[in-house]
């Protein structure tokens, strides 16, 4: 009966290296963003009903992040899939339940909200395996629920296929855009638009609507449709780069600065490594320690295990005592010279750098936090005055790093 289905007729030519990356098995992790009508809500339900069908073992999960929203959305995209897919005489899908089943082997797909996190920590089945989870609106999700859900779901089996569908947030602190910048390992990255997609599949008045606000609105078009990451217009930082830094470039770096602001808690320390190019007004960050916890003795024997000539370490001025415990230690280091308005002095300074290269790869933490600072929302479609104080650990100590190019003859840092 499926052989009588052209999948061309079914996922759109954008979607052939994802469905032969799913089919080879090369990654677990698929990570689907695009705009609308880009159909990774329709290519994803129809991958997973095809993998069950493969697989008498196989169940699959789907989930919103707020229960109410599971019917219209995720559960029609499967009811979609199955009768495109000239299946639906195989499939009990009761109106009245979110369950769907394949009579022939009894498996299942089940729909859950994670505003009840309780409830999926005690999924079982009767047979098989969660094979297959999708996350519609993926965005709307903290890693942690992802990783706890993951860790629930993902057990008793092999060949997991985990889909995460989104359109692009503004915000940049979603996790989505640190995974799309620098994926983990067994994770494949595909972004999407209905540019992409055969006219006829959307409708003509689609291409109108998508028109009419490219015209009217460009910004609201390349992120409603195109799925580009255009912002909010609070971040901080718009003069990033976030790309591999090679040990050739590391190799001739000559004017390095290393920077230390102290954790505290459950807040990290964070150790910096730089090369500013004053010339071309570019800084190079491509090393990083961020660790919580660290006791000073450990703290000391890891800079000193990067800082081999024992260069000096510019530090917060805020934690004397342990600034004078490390130098006792043998570190090179000295504080921070504050002024009233150092913050401020600080980040307008990096704001001005023409070009901001992060390494996401050797400095993680750095890129994350870098990217996903944002001004405070007041409310009224403004900002809030001043910078926030938060996720902000490798900003300040850059920071420090860079006092006396901040500095410079008039501003006391």
């Amino acid at each position: 009966m499926l052989n009588a289905v052209k999948l061309t007729d079914i996922i759109a030519p954008s979607f052939y290296e994802v469905h032969h990356a799913v089919k080879q098995d090369t990654a677990t992790h698929f990570l689907l963003g695009g705009g609308r009508g880009s159909t990774k809500s329709s290519f994803t339900p129809t991958e997973i009903v095809l993998g069950m069908i493969s697989d008498p073992n196989a169940n699959a999960l789907a989930l919103r992040k707020v229960k109410d929203t599971l019917r219209e959305s995720v559960y029609e995209s499967f009811v979609w899939a199955i009768e495109k897919l000239g299946l639906a005489h195989l499939f009990d899908m009761p109106a009245s339940t979110l369950r769907i089943t394949y009579k022939p082997t009894g498996q299942r797909i089940i729909f859950r909200g994670a505003d009840n996190p309780i409830k999926i920590k005690s999924l079982r089945l009767r047979k098989g395996f969660f094979k297959f989870v999708w996350y519609e609106e993926a965005d709307e999700f903290s890693v942690e629920d992802i990783r706890s859900i993951n860790q629930t779901a993902l057990r008793g089996g092999d060949g997991y296929k985990v889909f995460y569908t989104y359109n692009p947030p503004k915000s940049r602190k979603r996790w989505v855009h640190e995974y799309r910048n620098n994926p983990p390992a067994s994770w494949f990255v595909h972004h999407s638009t209905y540019l992409g997609v055969p006219r006829e599949w959307l409708g003509e008045q689609f291409f109108i609507e998508a028109e009419t606000l490219r015209q009217r609105n460009e910004l609201a078009y390349r992120h409603e449709y195109l799925g580009e990451d255009v912002g909010t217009g609070g971040e901080v930082f718009k003069n990033l780069t976030l790309r591999r830094i090679s040990d050739d470039e590391i190799a001739k770096f000559d004017r390095i600065k290393r920077g230390l602001d102290f954790g505290f808690a459950a807040h990290p320390t964070h150790y910096g490594v730089m090369h500013y190019d004053a010339t071309r007004r570019r800084l190079y960050i491509f090393y990083e320690l961020h660790k919580v916890g660290m006791s000073n003795r450990a703290l000391d024997n890891s800079i000193k295990a990067e800082n081999k000539s024992n260069a000096r370490v510019t530090a917060d001025s805020a934690e004397p005592r342990t600034i004078s415990e490390l130098r006792n230690l043998g570190l090179n280091i000295a504080g921070a010279k504050k002024g009233p308005d150092s913050v401020d002095h600080g980040i307008k300074f990096l704001q001005d750098l023409d070009e901001i290269i992060i390494d996401p790869i050797r400095c993680p933490n750095t890129a994350r936090e870098f990217d996903g600072y944002e001004l405070e929302p007041d409310g009224n479609g403004g900002w809030k005055e001043g910078y926030p104080d938060r996720d902000n650990h490798s900003i300040d100590a850059v920071r420090y790093a860079m006092e006396s190019e901040i500095r410079g003859p008039a501003i006391s840092f």
